[in-house]
């Protein structure tokens, strides 16, 4: 079964995702691929333990702390490559961005120093079924660009400053 609730967040409504257990998903209102990981009709339920510890998470986050992933249940659906990117995300520091050309060459490292594609790295962060605590919003282009945020480079850029990163610079 799954399960969904709602965040009233300062950029907008947050739907979340969860299997009873775990969060699988956290989207941004008109983000693309909304819902795309969930495969059943999904029952509207509040009261979730996991659903409250995610939304203290974004409590804490949205007030400018660095609350860790780890207090959240994740269990992203994707494949396995996808999974290792998303594990990359999430030694992204706080405040700080990458890009990803250097995702793909930390994952190729990881490989024996099999070639990983930067085009490959791209799809996998821009199908993060979980937005801001996988914090994808921190990949930028090698130029410094602001592309390929799902839910928007507005909503990227004050995820950004919320955190504090430097973006002089970015594009």
């Amino acid at each position: 079964m799954v399960y969904l609730t709602h965040y009233k967040s300062p950029i907008g409504k947050i739907t979340l995702a969860s299997d009873g257990k775990n969060i699988i998903g956290l989207w941004l209102e008109g983000q693309k691929y909304f819902l795309a990981s969930v495969k059943q009709k999904p029952l509207l339920d509040d009261g979730l333990s996991v659903f409250k510890a995610a939304k203290t998470w974004l409590d804490e986050y949205f007030a400018g702390k660095n609350p860790s992933p780890a207090i959240v249940p994740l269990a992203p659906e994707g494949t396995v490559f996808r999974k290792k990117v998303w594990e990359v995300l999430l030694k992204i520091p706080y405040g700080t961005t990458i890009s990803y050309g250097e995702i793909a060459k930390r994952l190729s490292l990881g490989n024996g120093g099999g070639k990983t594609s930067v085009r490959a790295v791209g799809g996998a962060v821009g199908h993060n079924p979980i937005s801001i605590i996988i914090p994808c919003h921190r990949v930028i282009g090698a130029d410094g660009g602001l592309t390929g945020y799902a839910g928007g480079t507005d909503k990227k850029i004050r995820l950004l400053k919320l955190e504090g990163a430097v973006l002089a610079g970015l594009k």
